[in-house]
């Protein structure tokens, strides 16, 4: 969780940097997606890193890079150390999505593998989710608004660490065979599991990527309001429906929960229309809850399918292999909005966006329905 703080904690400062420094939507979202170049880059290894050397030999360099990469948003005065941060940062959580959401399954045991999977998520998502409301609200009240929070990340990064050492988890009886930086995959066989997390994970993280990257530019060019706090609450409550969902769903069958997640982020998207076209605070919240929960359920039914077929030894992997599936997408089509937005206008640009998205959920869908039936546990 004290990585994934770090993960959007720079959501809502933006703006601040944005006038300090100079940067347009387009090169926001750079800045934003750099954080997903890092991440791809981690998770190229640090699945198998983890599988074959154990869990804490990739944590602990996860923690020690982010409080780096803390430091240089502390003190940044450039686009480039913005970028240099966010990659930093994207490497740290590519560690912790793969050997840290593992290491909560090898600590659960075999018998509380959806237990497991369903903390592992929620860790995920409230970090995710605290990182903008502290950074919004420590702006608001404190001195230094881009410094504090980073300052209070390092503390927490500083508790975690001796978390990590103390994990009761061991280091692996075989060290695996083929190449050590390679793109993630799962066993042979086990395809169809990692197909259909993605297939809703992907858009549902796309979702919320947009939201953290052009929300802030949504309220206050669209909606009157520049208060950093809002963006960070915003944020937040998206994440806090993503975690809470993924309780409520928890007894439910995985493709059912998939589906969910899948009409989720399509009523999101269409919310979304609406509140840019009328200028709706409540009605881009209620697209910000949408899009968390679709997150959350399609995170939290990718999860479940690996941790119920994958074996321990290949399960970081399994994770990376997931997050590379949502993230890749994600990042990609953040970049693409930001730029379409300077091009066409910020209202064009998000009714575009959300087309878009919409439409990669109902394919997602589609795919669950169709598939579904034939992927063991699901």
């Amino acid at each position: 969780m004290a990585v994934f703080v770090l993960s959007n904690a720079a959501t809502p400062l933006y703006g601040l940097w944005q006038r300090d420094i100079g940067f347009s939507k387009g090169t926001l979202t750079v800045v934003f997606a750099s954080y997903v170049v890092g991440m791809t880059a981690s998770l190229l290894v640090s699945g198998v890193a983890s599988d074959r050397l154990g869990r804490k030999p990739v944590l602990v360099p996860a923690l020690v890079l982010a409080a780096l990469a803390s430091a240089i948003f502390a003190t940044a005065a450039s686009v480039t150390a913005l970028i240099v941060a966010r990659l930093l940062t994207g490497i740290a959580v590519g560690a912790v999505v793969s050997a840290g959401m593992a290491a909560v399954t090898d600590v659960a045991g075999p018998g509380r593998k959806r237990l497991a999977a369903l903390l592992a998520s929620c860790a995920m998502v409230l970090g995710a989710g605290l990182g903008p409301l502290l950074a919004g609200v420590l702006s608001e009240t404190l001195p230094a608004p881009t410094v504090t929070v980073f300052l209070v990340e390092i503390a927490l990064l500083a508790l975690a660490l001796p978390v990590v050492l103390r994990m009761p988890v061991h280091r692996p009886a075989t060290t695996g065979r083929g190449a050590w930086i390679r793109v993630p995959k799962v066993p042979r066989g086990d395809g169809g599991r990692l197909l259909l997390g993605i297939a809703v994970f992907a858009p549902g993280l796309a979702s919320t990527s947009f939201v953290l990257a052009l929300g802030p530019s949504l309220l206050s060019g669209l909606l009157g309001t520049a208060d950093r706090g809002a963006a960070g609450a915003m944020a937040f409550v998206m994440f806090l429906a993503s975690a809470g969902v993924q309780f409520a769903v928890t007894r439910l069958r995985i493709r059912t929960i998939l589906l969910a997640g899948s009409t989720s982020i399509v009523a999101g998207m269409s919310v979304l229309t609406a509140a840019v076209h009328t200028s709706s605070v409540a009605l881009l919240v209620v697209a910000a809850l949408l899009a968390g929960a679709g997150q959350g359920m399609g995170q939290f039914g990718g999860l479940s399918l690996l941790n119920s077929g994958i074996p321990a030894s290949r399960l970081a992997e399994a994770n990376a292999a997931l997050n590379v599936g949502g993230y890749l997408p994600a990042g990609a089509l953040a970049v693409s909005a930001g730029y379409l937005s300077d091009a066409i206008g910020l209202t064009d640009g998000a009714t575009t966006f959300a087309a878009t998205l919409a439409g990669l959920a109902i394919t997602g869908g589609l795919v669950v329905l169709t598939r579904g039936r034939r992927v063991p546990g699901a």
